[in-house]
């Protein structure tokens, strides 16, 4: 696969604050997690690849066009959906949709007809005829979003598209920046603070942690823990089987989430599981190879960086 963005010892100072230290990064299609506490670098990373600021050292490139050099060529070709809030006030969902479609060098009627298209896609249905100041929170996110994606760029950053929104609406805007990666293959950078949302969609993670990388690598990898186990849920109680397998001499331990962890290959573990369930007459839940989580990824990422220090 080809790397859409490669930065090479990528340096950003604010006079005598280094914001990013030789940061080098190759990031291809698919959804690419952007993680790290607050003051790690994110927000300069992001301005960097749009042209906003000037690298003070390094190089890169976005798609075919070099940092530094080609910002208005690399602006045609992302889409960003910010933070915050950006719209004009007076104007309608689909005005806005449609302004930012003619930004693009679209036509007026061909704007329109594509920020219908879009706001369809993102769930924004008769509200697209209101006046953006009076949009909830929610709305708002969907409409940064529809903005984003109206001039079908091959690049997505998006900054914590997921903030602010109800259960049902976080799942909904999910599964839209899925598809947008799987089914039309856009490379997405994904910056947010919710680590569920990047371990659920995300095919690579990238940590910064005082303007450094400090990971960089495919979740699978990242997910998969060094010795084989096997995680169980079990429907009531769980001490006869438990005892059952500790009998047989295979490692278990109870977790405080209330998963069993059994240590040893997964497809081995799996039928002696199922054998000591029906001895035992207890129900299993759930049956799953064991994963890192990404949250004792992250802190420990973290963590690692302060102990550098």
């Amino acid at each position: 696969m080809t790397n859409l963005i490669e930065l090479v010892d990528v340096t950003k100072d604010y006079g005598r604050f280094r914001a990013l230290d030789h940061v080098s990064l190759q990031i291809r299609s698919g959804v690419t997690g952007l993680l790290g506490p607050n003051g790690a670098g994110k927000s300069t990373l992001i301005k960097v690849l749009l042209g906003l600021v000037r690298m003070t050292s390094g190089r890169g490139r976005l798609l075919e066009f070099e940092l530094g050099r080609q910002s208005r060529e690399i602006r045609e070709q992302v889409g960003y959906m910010p933070e915050d809030d950006c719209y004009l006030h007076g104007m309608t969902g689909v005005e806005s949709v449609q302004f930012v479609a003619q930004l693009a060098k679209f036509p007026a009627v061909e704007g329109l007809r594509r920020a219908h298209e879009i706001l369809d896609f993102c769930g924004v249905a008769q509200e697209r005829y209101r006046t953006v100041e009076t949009y909830s929170t929610g709305m708002r996110q969907k409409l940064r979003f529809a903005q984003a994606l109206v001039h079908d760029p091959p690049v997505l950053i998006l900054d914590e598209p997921t903030s602010g929104l109800d259960p049902e609406e976080r799942q909904a805007m999910l599964n839209r920046i899925r598809v947008m990666a799987r089914e039309h293959h856009k490379a997405v950078l994904l910056c947010t603070h919710i680590l569920p949302d990047v371990q659920s969609i995300s095919d690579s993670v990238v940590i910064l942690a005082r303007g450094r990388v400090q990971v960089a690598e495919d979740l699978a990898e990242l997910s998969r823990p060094s010795s084989p186990s096997l995680h169980v849920r079990l429907l009531g109680s769980s001490e006869s089987f438990v005892a059952h397998l500790h009998s047989h001499g295979i490692p278990v331990e109870v977790l405080s989430t209330g998963i069993i962890a059994l240590k040893g290959p997964p497809d081995e573990l799996a039928r002696l599981v199922w054998l000591a369930a029906e001895k035992c007459h207890v129900s299993i839940r759930s049956l799953t190879p064991a994963r890192n989580s990404l949250e004792e990824i992250f802190v420990n990422a973290v963590r690692e960086e302060a102990l550098d220090e």
